[in-house]
């Protein structure tokens, strides 16, 4: 484990406040940077992210890809956790705590915002930064690849109708530009780039030398590229969580138990039936965490920039990395399950 990953709680927290403070006395830089946007998507944490899962894609055998269909189970944990379980239960979790635990202190027009705020991000399951986290737990880079296209595909024709279904309003518009640009910026090109490269890498010097030598090169960008996505992201956000402390803190409380609940149905699951902890661990990080650069898109369009809507996914944001490390460490601390499994299996 290197420096940074070994500290990396500590760097991800600096990185916020660093954030925050940006936001707060330097609005000129989020200003500038929000300029640079294509159908809702910013192009500088697209590079970031492109930049993060770029080490990843390299580590990609496609010989090994071929041999995810032998092993369909965990691609059965992904599917059925993140489109029958994950949204219905962050609907469930949501209202009861917007419209009963703190009904006291949400009103009830805001209540109905912030709930379908959380429902878009129930709805969108991780597709980017699931590379980064399956990185860090030593997944499967292949099975995390098929993983994550499936999941895209059914992004395509099952978000619109879970969404308009659990908020009960009708005509429910995806921006398709958004959702394709992601796919293709997120997963696409960084593939692509990671092909090539080990293709003329493993032509010119070898395979010996890709696996061994090239592909450590890379072991910090991904870390580098998380940190400097932090800073830019919570810049963007910084007025609003200073000027929402309660709210902001009461909204994430439904979003933290609804990641930690999903990532333990997954991985428990996967655990259950058998799977190798480099497809578990993938599995349970798919569904825990969110698409919200889809989500935060649709919120805004659908409801507004200053909506309570798009402040809860702008909420679903400033926790998902803190909870995700959290339990990339259990993930980390409890792999020793899932060896004395296979220790028994083989005795």
């Amino acid at each position: 484990m290197s420096f940074f990953e070994k500290y990396l709680t500590l760097w991800v927290s600096l990185c916020i406040v660093a954030g925050i403070a940006v936001g707060r006395w330097l609005p000129i830089v989020p200003e500038m940077l929000g300029r640079w946007e294509y159908a809702s998507v910013s192009v500088p944490i697209a590079v970031l992210i492109w930049l993060m899962i770029y080490p990843m894609m390299l580590k990609v055998d496609f010989r090994s890809v071929r041999d995810v269909a032998q092993q369909p189970k965990g691609i059965v944990v992904t599917c059925v956790t993140n489109w029958l379980v994950k949204p219905f239960t962050m609907f469930g979790i949501a209202w009861l705590c917007f419209f009963v635990v703190f009904r006291v202190w949400i009103p009830a027009d805001l209540a109905e915002e912030y709930l379908a705020g959380a429902v878009l991000l129930g709805a969108a399951p991780c597709t980017a930064m699931v590379f980064v986290w399956s990185y860090l737990t030593k997944g499967n880079a292949a099975y995390t690849l098929v993983q994550v296209a499936v999941n895209d595909l059914i992004i395509l024709a099952a978000f619109a109708p879970i969404v308009a279904l659990l908020l009960g309003i009708g005509g429910v518009t995806v921006p398709m530009d958004t959702l394709l640009l992601s796919v293709l910026l997120f997963v696409v090109i960084p593939l692509a780039a990671g092909i090539i490269t080990r293709i003329v890498v493993v032509r010119r010097r070898g395979i010996e030398y890709f696996n061994g030598i090239f592909v450590h090169k890379f072991d910090n960008v991904t870390v580098f590229g998380l940190l400097l996505t932090l800073v830019i992201l919570f810049s963007f956000q910084g007025g609003t969580i200073l000027s929402n402390p309660l709210h902001i803190g009461l909204i994430a409380v439904p979003l933290v138990v609804q990641t930690v609940c999903i990532f333990f149905v997954a991985y428990g699951w996967a655990w259950r039936w058998g799977l190798p902890h480099e497809v578990a661990a993938p599995a349970g990080m798919i569904g825990a965490s969110n698409f919200f650069e889809l989500a935060v898109a649709v919120a805004v369009s659908l409801f507004g920039l200053q909506s309570g809507a798009a402040l809860a996914t702008v909420v679903g944001v400033l926790v998902e990395v803190p909870v995700m490390l959290m339990l990339v460490n259990i993930a980390n601390n409890t792999r020793r399950w899932f060896d004395s499994q296979g220790k028994r299996k083989d005795s």
